[in-house]
């Protein structure tokens, strides 16, 4: 499948459709779980407003997905408790190297769950319209959260290159694996 047209061998639309929102599921799970470590250690600081209004967004996400994996009997990763931990790990960890380093760690999630929204948007082409009207409204908010991240010194947090380097690595992974198990 290549900018939604479909061709001979291709996956069928609807196991297309349940891989997205098994992933998407796991993705907004993951986030969450990193705003909800940001927020256990900065969350008295003077970023907690903002963590609290980007966890609120990936709370709606998340809740939207799981509604969806409900109404279309698509059953959820089976990683979510490695998820859960990861999550907040990263959250926390970054979090405790400091303000721009959870920023730090907000672009490089953000940015990689942009191009995996539009990688998913520019594939569903014209089929799944609402769906597609979903991802491109989240796409939007996670953007947003990226160039918050970059408005409070994300790219001055100490190593810079490399935490963004390894976080979307690593973001990058766990969709390719939470969209099979």
């Amino acid at each position: 499948m290549k900018d939604g047209l479909r061709l001979p061998g291709d996956q069928p639309l609807d196991e297309v459709v349940e891989r997205m929102i098994r992933v998407d599921h796991a993705g907004e799970y993951g986030a969450e779980r990193i705003y909800a470590g940001q927020l256990a250690v900065l969350g008295r600081g003077d970023k907690g407003d903002l963590l609290r209004h980007m966890k609120a967004q990936e709370q709606v996400h998340l809740n939207t997905f799981r509604d969806l994996l409900r109404d279309r009997n698509v059953r959820p990763t089976a990683l979510l408790p490695l998820w859960h931990m990861a999550g907040f790990a990263l959250g926390a960890i970054t979090a405790a190297m400091g303000t721009r380093a959870a920023m730090a760690c907000t672009v490089a999630v953000e940015e990689a769950i942009d191009e995996h929204y539009a990688n998913q948007t520019r594939n569903l082409g014209e089929d799944e319209p609402a769906l597609r009207e979903t991802i491109e409204k989240f796409r939007a908010e996670e953007l947003e959260h990226r160039d918050i991240g970059l408005e409070n010194e994300a790219e001055q947090a100490r190593g810079y290159r490399a935490l963004y380097a390894v976080i979307k690595t690593g973001c990058k992974v766990a969709v390719a694996i939470s969209e099979r198990v």
